[in-house]
């Protein structure tokens, strides 16, 4: 996969390196580019519904044995269809998309870890 220009432009893979306007409440409430990329709604090319890197990580990939492995690809939580990172949240034409792969696939992996520290204690 990669870019299309007829894609919806709400679909089209961004780095997280990227200028992403974030407005003085966001900035406030700590929501970074990180965050921004990583809640962005794709579509998924099987089944054509909306999900986001979190959803993938938290529904499809919860129970995977690479999901805590730095893998590379995202799962539509829909029809558990298989997508690479890089072409599909982010771009996979710029010099810096083996980078922005990984940091997204840690950045991920480093909110659910916090919040599984934070929630899952019995």
């Amino acid at each position: 996969m990669s870019y299309d220009p007829d894609q919806p432009s709400y679909n089209k893979p961004i780095s997280p390196r990227q200028f992403i306007w974030n407005t003085p409440e966001e900035r406030a409430a700590g929501i970074n580019n990180d965050l921004k990329v990583a809640a962005r709604r794709y579509l998924c090319p099987n089944c054509g519904r909306e999900f986001s890197l979190f959803q993938s990580r938290a529904i499809a990939c919860k129970y995977c044995p690479k999901a805590d492995q730095n893998c590379p690809n995202v799962r539509c939580p829909y029809c558990d269809k298989e997508y690479p990172i890089k072409g599909f949240i982010v771009p996979d034409n710029n010099p810096g998309a083996k980078a922005d792969q990984v940091h997204m696939t840690n950045y991920a992996q480093t909110v659910f870890n916090r919040f599984s520290d934070s929630y899952n204690r019995r």
